[in-house]
């Protein structure tokens, strides 16, 4: 059952004191590991609640105590205020990533679309067909086995592992004279 009193005695630097309870003739030991850990320091004549345990010595000793003027429902309120802060902070975080990704497209789809293309009319432009390759990768490597400096450098841009640019300037069999 819970005790009520007052702090009479309170020694903050070693962190005990004694509670005078109407309810008890002797004054009782309080120890600050009693006290609530998330609250104020305790200060002489505060009113307090709390229960009562005997010590091996036969000694009344409070534990459990509580303070009347409690904080708890003015902390958990701010801890639902920081919360709402913190996630209302991160919404709107989120919501200019998304802002910043979107209206970056949205420009880049603008400039390829609206990029005015101008042609002059009374030239017209010389008609290219497609056409098909006239050489494929075959597994040749090496400029002995090319026919034409053409075959030379489709084969350097377009098949795997030749061996016909040996500085690697791009340009095949500089050295061939076959070409």
């Amino acid at each position: 059952m819970k005790k009520h009193g007052s702090l009479k005695k309170w020694n903050d630097d070693r962190g005990f004191g004694f509670i005078e309870s109407p309810q008890h003739e002797e004054e009782i030991f309080v120890h600050i590991s009693a006290f609530p850990q998330d609250e104020a320091r305790p200060k002489v004549g505060e009113l307090i609640s709390f229960d009562v345990q005997i010590d091996s010595k036969g000694k009344s000793r409070a534990i459990k105590v509580q303070r009347p003027t409690s904080n708890k429902s003015k902390k958990a309120n701010h801890r639902k205020k920081s919360g709402g802060i913190l996630s209302s902070a991160l919404v709107i975080i989120i919501l200019l990533v998304i802002s910043f990704f979107g209206y970056n497209q949205f420009i880049n789809t603008k400039e390829f679309s609206v990029s005015p293309v101008l042609v002059d009319q009374n030239k017209s432009a010389p008609v290219q067909t497609p056409t098909a390759p006239k050489f494929s990768c075959d597994g040749r490597q090496h400029c002995s086995q090319m026919t034409s400096r053409a075959e030379a450098e489709f084969f350097l841009r377009n098949c795997p592992n030749p061996k016909m640019d040996g500085d690697g300037d791009g340009i095949p069999c500089e050295n061939d004279s076959r070409f």
